[in-house]
């Protein structure tokens, strides 16, 4: 059975709400239907929308309010959500959308305009799914902010560094989780792959978010790096007559991650890696992954 696409309609005017549900509905999509932003809170608290469509002037809480809501609630972050609005002055447009809104159609509304946009906004977030999906299903330690900051999703394997680095878990619902260097401003024009745009500081621990790429006006692929590690790489370094990067892989074996794992946060291919461990283990006297983690655990416990 094929899933139908859900869509959320929030208008206080009756007519409009059944316009658009007959049209919705015979052209296949499962709505619902709610004529205050409370009622629409209420739906969304269980069950989420694949689509919402917002009258941007309500009674009490107005659209742009609620899609403000909206978009502090995880599962709706990458839900778009479209306006419907009889106002057409361009300080509204954009009202809508700084509050998180990806369109905006006239009132009265066209039945078969607010379809077609639909259908287009509806592929364009599936896309972003499955593109976040192969993400994290990679394995990569990267994260999608928005440029003040916000967290506006992450892979798994980007939030658990974060979370170890700074005991924070950035999620898809929560606010800013890192603070822009103090001398950097952050500006487009200057954005460039591999730049450093931040950087988290916990205890004796570094990470720096390199840029990757830009997918819109506010939201760019960062990609963490451990910059620097604790005092335990030097400690590593001296006592064990190690090369800064051999120490820096050492001290990575030691806390059980993989070579793959460790080129992403250092920055270096998994192969690179490899050849640091074969002097490693030369180095150490050792022939096994398992003997050099022992070690480099005992010489880092001694600090």
């Amino acid at each position: 059975m094929i899933r139908r696409d859900t869509v959320l309609v929030v208008d206080d005017l009756p007519g409009t709400l059944g316009l658009l549900n007959e049209a919705l509905e015979a052209a296949g999509y499962t709505v619902l239907l709610a004529q205050s932003a409370a009622f629409a809170l209420s739906i969304i608290e269980r069950i989420t929308p694949d689509i919402v469509l917002i009258d941007a002037i309500m009674p009490e809480t107005d659209g742009f309010e609620l899609c403000r809501i909206m978009k502090r609630h995880a599962d709706l972050l990458g839900v778009p959500i479209i306006f419907m609005t009889g106002l057409t002055a361009s300080e509204h447009v954009v009202r809508g959308f700084e509050a998180g809104g990806v369109d905006y159609v006239t009132k009265p509304v066209a039945p078969d305009e607010v379809i077609a946009r639909i259908g287009v906004h509806l592929v364009n977030a599936r896309r972003t799914r499955s593109a976040q999906m192969a993400l994290d299903a990679a394995g990569r330690f990267l994260i999608g902010a928005a440029l003040d900051g916000r967290v506006l999703w992450s892979t798994p394997q980007a939030a658990a560094l974060l979370r170890d680095a700074a005991g924070a878990m950035p999620g898809r619902d929560t606010g800013i989780l890192y603070a822009w260097d103090s001398d950097t401003t952050i500006m487009q024009a200057d954005l460039q792959p591999g730049r450093v745009v931040a950087t988290l500081t916990h205890e004796r621990q570094t990470l720096q978010l390199h840029f990757v790429g830009q997918f819109g006006p506010d939201e760019m692929l960062l990609r963490v790096v451990a910059a620097a590690t604790w005092s335990g790489e030097s400690l590593l370094r001296q006592r064990l007559g190690l090369t800064a990067r051999e120490a820096e892989v050492l001290l990575w074996i030691g806390r059980g991650k993989s070579n793959r794992d460790i080129g992403d946060i250092v920055g270096m291919r998994p192969s690179t890696v490899s050849k640091h461990l074969e002097q490693i283990y030369i180095k150490l006297g050792v022939e096994n992954r398992a003997s050099a983690a022992a070690i480099a655990i005992r010489t880092a416990a001694a600090e």
